[in-house]
Formats: C-alpha cells, sequence, structure tokens
C-alpha cells in the first residue's frame, strides 16, 4: 500500500507545481501560450468533470463533485490496501494522485485549473492538466493489465486442459 500512496502524493505534487508554473509563470498574464501547430498552453477554469460536464452548477457543483470524487477516492484507498500487485498499486497511485489533486483545486479555487491544449486546425480536445493525464494513465493501465490478466489465466487453463487431456 504504502508504494501506490508513495505514487499518489508524487502525482499529487507534480500537479499541484505545474499548475503553479503555468498559471504564475508561463502563462503569468495572457491566456494563450502557443507552442506548436498541434499545442498550446492555455488558462482554462473547469468547475465541472471531464469536457466541461456540469459545468453550470456553480458551488453545488463543487460541493458535489468533491464529495463524489472523494467517496470514489475512498473506495481506491480501500482496493490499494488489499492489492498485493505492485503494477496495480501504481496504477492506483496515479488516479488517486490525480483525483485528489483535482479536488484540491475544486476547495481551493472553486474550478480546476486545465492548461493543456491539443488541436488539430480549429478542432481542439478539451482542456486538460497533469491529474485529468494521470488519472487517464492508471485507469488504462488498470484495463490493460486486467485484460492481460484474464488471457494469461485462459491461456493457462487452456494448457492445463490439453496436458490433462493426453
Amino acid at each position: 500500500m504504502l508504494f501506490g500512496l508513495c505514487v499518489a502524493l508524487g502525482v499529487f505534487i507534480a500537479d499541484q507545481l505545474s499548475k503553479l508554473y503555468v498559471m504564475h509563470d508561463l502563462l503569468a498574464n495572457r491566456a494563450v501560450l502557443i507552442v506548436s501547430d498541434y499545442f498550446n498552453f492555455v488558462r482554462a477554469w473547469n468547475t465541472g468533470v471531464s469536457f466541461s460536464m456540469f459545468n453550470n452548477w456553480g458551488i453545488w457543483g463543487v460541493i458535489c463533485l468533491s464529495l463524489l470524487a472523494l467517496g470514489i477516492v475512498g473506495y481506491l484507498l480501500w482496493w490499494l490496501s488489499h492489492e498485493k500487485n505492485s503494477f496495480v498499486q501504481f496504477s492506483l497511485g496515479c488516479i488517486i494522485g490525480g483525483a485528489l489533486g483535482n479536488v484540491f483545486d475544486r476547495v481551493r479555487l472553486g474550478a480546476v485549473f486545465d492548461f493543456l491544449d491539443v488541436h488539430v486546425g480549429e478542432y481542439h480536445w478539451p482542456a486538460f492538466n497533469l491529474a485529468d493525464s494521470f488519472i487517464c494513465i492508471g485507469a488504462f493501465l488498470i484495463i490493460a493489465q486486467s485484460i492481460w490478466q484474464k488471457t494469461k489465466n485462459n491461456s493457462q487453463n487452456f494448457a492445463e486442459k490439453i496436458h490433462e487431456n493426453r
């Protein structure tokens, strides 16, 4: 469990430091910093969740979404406390740290600060931050590990059945 908690702390710190740096140093007094034809740093505030859903809920949105995120983090901490696989612990740590980074923004600032803007031409992916990235990476790794483990178990079961039938 300690490994996953250390990952979560590292993700939380990296998220908060990146937000402070981009907000106060990199963007300072501007709304956009164009980096390339496909990437910008932007100043975006999200009071909702992914893709700005539930953005118009005001203070109740902040409270409800923070409580929901903390409930999910509570479940993930319980899972982490029972998880033996260090790969899954790492993945859970990524999700927990990212979720807590965004909750911290919501409680402290009333919204989540998003600053990464990926786009192709005029089509922009919704702005996001490191916390969002770590949440997605952690979820992807858990899904991939689950699929790999199931495939491995099915292969072992198949090999055992072949061996039994000889």
